[in-house]
């Protein structure tokens, strides 16, 4: 089965799109990724997307521009899918041997409420690509009690547990997670959640103070500067930091509103952006390495961590991981056959043909859902297309 998976992280900085020939039974392997492209926004559209997640909107502006940008992203998600479809060598008649399954955008995610948000119209995609269309997969989880985040960690079990080796995977997004992954190949015994922040206050102080920026590339202004022990103290003073899994968080914790207040008191105090960048980046791999100490105690010494996401561009953040991880194994995920860039896009697009055979995809241990369920709604294709080779 062919099932081009979209994902677009807490950064909206564009569009993961990656095709890949699956298995049409329960089993994920043999696999094929046969195309993955990185379409990325406009910083025009970058800023109407934070402005909106951030709530700088009010009343009916608010309510118009969800609208429009619900719209929008759905033309947006289905351009990607056409190209990257094409990429792989698939013609337009040729689509009607493919599926799509999207994450959307997250603009609001409220899971002590009940509540997460993704726009993205699955209905637009649909209908400009002819294709089947899975959306909405944290919404299902959520409305079972569960934090409707992480779900990669379903894909990670899928793609990287060992029979014998104890595993830690590490997904540096705008968010940093983790899934702890035992040996033996059992599910019910795999741990995941969202550490804290990975790219996403890094990012956020760029574009505040260089708007033709997004991020600090290969994390060169972030090795110039000096970690302030204080300013790290407050960091991981932080009580999302204590709370235990299943948990999760997103921009509305860790966003342009904590990234502003650091910015504010850097300048107070007379120190530089470098300074800044540098102190973030020794708490997201402080976090990480005090989140698998305190959390994965039961876990037993961990044999490897396998590291995936964005942040692997950013060597000075992966020094900082290795440090503090005092000499664990660290590989990454192309170690291991999956390209780290196309994994997030990836994990997507095998919850969406899971959820077109009718097989659970995700894992409640993780989420704290509480049942197994399919993830997903579906929106059909034109008539007389078909999703199976």
């Amino acid at each position: 089965m062919y099932v081009i998976g979209l994902m677009s992280g807490t950064s909206a900085d564009g569009i993961d799109a990656a095709i890949v020939s699956w298995p049409e039974e329960a089993i994920a392997s043999p696999y094929e990724l046969l195309a993955f492209i990185e379409v990325p926004f406009s910083l025009e559209l970058q800023k109407r997307i934070h402005n909106l997640a951030a709530g700088r909107l009010e009343g009916k502006d608010a309510i118009r521009e969800l609208s429009l940008l619900d719209v929008l992203l759905g033309r947006k998600f289905a351009e990607a899918a056409i190209v990257v479809a094409d990429q792989a060598g698939i013609s337009q008649e040729g689509m009607a041997k493919v599926a799509i399954a999207t994450h959307g955008q997250t603009v609001g995610h409220f899971p002590e409420s009940n509540a997460t948000l993704q726009i993205g119209d699955p209905s637009v995609i649909a209908q400009l690509t002819g294709c089947t269309t899975v959306a909405d997969f944290r919404t299902r989880d959520v409305a079972a009690g569960g934090e409707g985040a992480p779900l990669a960690p379903f894909f990670h079990y899928s793609m990287f547990s060992d029979l014998f080796e104890n595993r830690v995977v590490l997904n540096l997004g705008g968010i940093a997670n983790v899934t702890w992954l035992p040996p033996g190949r059992r599910s019910q015994n795999v741990m995941a959640f969202d550490v804290g922040p990975a790219n996403v206050l890094m990012d956020c102080v760029i574009q505040q103070t260089d708007p033709n920026n997004r991020f600090d590339r290969d994390g060169r202004l972030g090795a110039q500067g000096s970690v302030q022990s204080e300013w790290l103290q407050e960091m991981l003073d932080d009580p999302y930091l204590e709370r235990r899994p299943p948990k999760s968080t997103g921009r509305e914790h860790y966003g342009p509103v904590k990234a502003q207040y650091w910015l504010d008191r850097s300048r107070r105090e007379g120190k530089s952006v470098e300074d800044l960048l540098a102190t973030l980046s020794k708490f997201t791999a402080m976090a990480i390495s005090n989140a698998c100490a305190k959390f994965l105690i039961d876990a037993g010494p961990i044999d490897r961590m396998i590291v995936g996401g964005g942040g692997v561009k950013n060597s000075h953040l992966i020094d900082r991981i290795a440090s503090a991880s005092g000499g664990l194994t660290l590989d990454f995920m192309n170690d291991h056959g999956v390209p780290p860039d196309a994994a997030e896009a990836m994990a997507f697009s095998l919850m969406g043909r899971n959820a077109l055979l009718g097989i659970p995809n995700h894992l409640p241990a993780c989420t704290g859902a509480s049942e197994e369920l399919v993830l997903g709604e579906i929106v059909p294709g034109r008539p007389g297309l078909k999703v199976y080779k």
